[in-house]
């Protein structure tokens, strides 16, 4: 009988964490094979704990973090960390490049980077000794971006990365506008430090300096920095609010590190060569007697749990491999581990609680207490066994903002034994493991959609359609059939944003770290209302702020039909006048004949030439591409051209704006170098073919110039299907993306950006 609550969390599985050798035979047979590897690798230096560690796995209650789950066990050259702050970055073009290539070396086992950027000289100011002006830190995160770019055409599983700048910094306008060109750092989140002395000077309604090593640039109204940066991320979606002051006021090593930046999902503050290293308690299958009045969560049974997850998150400091020693030295001087939650809403679910009330934010906030209570312990108990982490001062320690609440008892057990890990709980995106673990709810977010359906492609290239049903409405399900849902069944469509923001404020008093969340806004929330949301969550205590507001620049998150429980791309095919992109559920057919152009492209390095075809198809009275091909008298690039021209050829058949095609062929750098074609360096061969296909849908009309896409297009087609969608998923080609833990993730593949 499969462990499996439901067919999605088999699909993830095997897709992601079951192991495999390298021609893809399961070497994992089942998922209790993958559990007992993970316990056995974490516990190859206290044997004695196995049976232990594989009772924590045991039906999906602790959830290690994805790398923890595909990685440990399997003597492959990866980190078991998901994400990593890089050093400090250098004022100086040598420094700069140093750390860029630290980044790439990082991304290239997989981890996401953070990054603060305040530390390069705003643009124009002087560079000493050359007698030049400073192109600004914005120059030098288009680097960054085309680096990440590369990195991930080279295979990389993941490009995720964080660039912060401080409210202070000469150049902070331009970064909080930067991605209002939908072009430019589309490898990035992108986040404002915060301080506490901007926040009085919007309050008071005061002038702000700009400054950078005390020289004053400019000076402005904080009001209308707030706005410009309010405004962006009503617009937008980005950038993201961090307070930094909050932050380095409440972390327990306030006495021996400086934060300035995050890993790229927020939940992580960390200081240079900082990592993460993150696993989720599991509420939702804590929960006894579910839906009846005597429902609880079983409270010793999440002490024994904390416990363990502690023990085997505090040996993966010692078992991962690192990208580069400083990281591992950091990781091993202060032993950080990040343990969060997933399933909260869910558990409230159960116990007959509405996410979002008064009496869930109660719940919650008990909650955290005992699992951070129980953190310390455990970590006390393996201090005494295996000594404190080695930058541990009792005083200092205890006197961080972090541990002024905490139970006496706790703090004077730390001060009689010490501690082994420095910080302990954090609260991650799980959207990936949580589908693992039966679709429950991820991290502390309410229930996205009760239920939804999603295409599956099978073997033969059909595609099935399957249910994925909330893991908590699937046991109400279970339990009474088809009895309606009760009222207290709410989800990120139906909640205020004011509900959001009290449950994460309600989280984050017991969290060392920070918490990944999305606070989901209307649409139609007026400017003022949605100010005001980052108002209350300074106000309440958080550490950040992320937002998600549907609009027609950055989209919207998978709209779910209450009536039906299906996603819009299950609809039939309507014309919405108001739309802006092409979209279609399925590919086009392809017609009897096309009218396309070939062009000849010479390559330097090649004896022979390329020669490109590209066909188009009318739709709407529009000419839009619909087809590649690529041929050669070169034998060598073959296989390669083959696949590129079958891939390009299906993005093109399923419309919206395919004009990113471009940029990202555009965008590839080959290691060997580039060449010069007429007068331009071209970085490589697939950048000179972006630039034909360019130049192709230039001719035609379907795009208006170099970097322009479809949405600038007035006269193209709309064809939009039921309701606002966002963009397809880059793995599935689903349009099932959605905001989720200040992430786009795939409901139907569980692709995430985060992980």
């Amino acid at each position: 009988m499969s462990r499996f609550a439901a067919p999605i969390a088999e699909q993830i599985w095997d897709m992601k964490y079951r192991f495999k050798d390298a021609e893809g035979a399961p070497i994992d047979q089942s998922v209790e094979d993958s559990w007992r590897r993970i316990a056995r690798s974490l516990s190859a230096a206290e044997p004695e704990q196995e049976d232990a560690f594989y009772d924590a796995l045991d039906d999906f209650k602790f959830l290690p973090a994805g790398r923890i789950t595909a990685g440990a066990g399997t003597e492959r050259n990866v980190t078991l960390f998901n994400c990593f702050v890089m050093g400090t970055i250098p004022d100086s073009m040598g420094g700069i490049f140093d750390m860029l290539k630290e980044a790439a070396l990082t991304m290239q086992q997989g981890g996401g980077i953070g990054y603060d950027f305040s530390t390069i000289r705003p643009k124009g100011a002087d560079v000493l000794g050359v007698a030049a002006d400073a192109s600004g830190p914005l120059s030098f995160m288009d680097v960054w971006d085309a680096m990440c770019r590369t990195i991930m055409s080279a295979g990389s599983r993941r490009g995720a990365m964080m660039a912060t700048m401080r409210c202070d910094h000469p150049d902070i306008e331009d970064f909080i506008t930067a991605k209002q060109d939908a072009a430019r750092l589309r490898m990035f989140n992108l986040s404002v430090l915060i301080t506490d002395d901007f926040m009085q000077a919007v309050k008071d309604d005061a002038s702000w300096e700009l400054k950078f090593k005390d020289r004053v640039y400019h000076t402005v109204e904080a009001r209308d920095l707030w706005y410009k940066i309010m405004r962006a991320t009503y617009d937008f979606a980005e950038p993201g609010v961090i307070f930094i002051d909050r932050i380095n006021q409440m972390n327990n090593l306030a006495y021996c590190e400086q934060i300035a930046a995050t890993n790229p999902c927020g939940e992580q503050p960390l200081p240079p060569y900082g990592a993460c290293l993150l696993g989720s308690i599991n509420l939702a299958r804590l929960v006894a007697e579910p839906f009846e009045a005597a429902a609880h969560l079983d409270i010793d049974a999440l002490d024994k749990l904390v416990r363990t997850a502690v023990r085997m998150m505090d040996n993966v400091v010692d078992a991962s491999r690192f990208p580069l020693e400083a990281q591992r030295q950091e990781a091993q001087a202060k032993r950080r581990i990040g343990l969060g939650v997933t399933g909260l809403a869910d558990a409230l679910l159960m116990l007959g609680l509405r996410y979002g009330s008064d009496e869930a934010a109660a719940q919650t906030e008990a909650w955290m207490k005992a699992i951070a209570r129980a953190s310390y312990l455990a970590s006390v108990d393996l201090a005494k066994e295996k000594g404190p982490f080695p930058l541990f001062d009792a005083e200092a320690y205890l006197a961080s903002g972090s541990l002024t609440h905490m139970d006496d008892d706790v703090r004077e057990a730390i001060r009689e034994h010490g501690i082994r890990n420095a910080l302990l709980t954090s609260i991650a995106p799980t959207g990936t493991i949580s589908l693992y673990a039966g679709n429950v709810s991820s991290g502390i977010e309410p229930v996205f959609a009760y239920a939804y359906t999603r295409k599956v492609l099978q073997k033969d290239g059909s595609r099935t359609e399957e249910e994925v049903v909330d893991y908590a409405v699937q046991m109400w399900r279970d339990k009474f059939g088809d009895r309606d849902l009760p009222a207290h069944f709410v989800n990120a469509q139906t909640l205020a944003p004011t509900d959001h923001v009290k449950m994460q404020a309600a989280a984050q008093k017991w969290i060392d770290s920070s918490i990944s969340k999305t606070i989901n806004c209307p649409e139609d929330i007026s400017f003022e209302d949605f100010q005001d949301v980052y108002i209350q969550a300074w106000e309440s205590g958080c550490k950040g702020c992320t937002t998600y507001r549907p609009n027609d620049v950055t989209g919207s998150v998978l709209a779910v039909s209450e009536s039906s429980e299906t996603t819009p791309a299950e609809t039939p095919a309507q014309v919405d006048q108001d739309a802006e992109v092409i979209y279609m559920s399925e590919p086009l057919d392809r017609p009897q004949s096309l009218e396309g152009h070939t062009y000849k492209l010479k390559w330097p390095d090649s004896e022979h030439a390329i020669y490109i075809t590209v066909n188009d198809i009318l739709h709407g009275g529009h000419r839009r591409p619909f087809e590649v091909f690529i041929n050669s008298k070169n034998m060598e690039h073959y296989a390669w051209t083959l696949a590129l021209t079958r891939m390009i050829s299906a993005v093109f058949r399923r419309g919206g704006d395919v004009s990113f095609v471009v940029e990202e062929l555009k965008a590839v750098f080959d290691p060997r170098g580039g060449a010069w074609v007429q007068g331009k360096y071209i970085p490589s061969i697939l950048a000179a073919i972006g630039g034909v296909i360019e130049r192709h849908m230039i001719a035609t009309g379907f795009i208006e110039g170099e970097g322009m896409g479809l949405k600038s297009d007035p006269q193209a087609e709309v064809v939009n299907l039921g309701a606002p969608r966002g963009p397809a998923c880059p793995s599935c080609g689903q349009y099932d993306m959605r905001m989720v833990e200040g992430c786009m993730t795939c409901a139907s593949c569980g692709h995430s950006k985060c992980g």
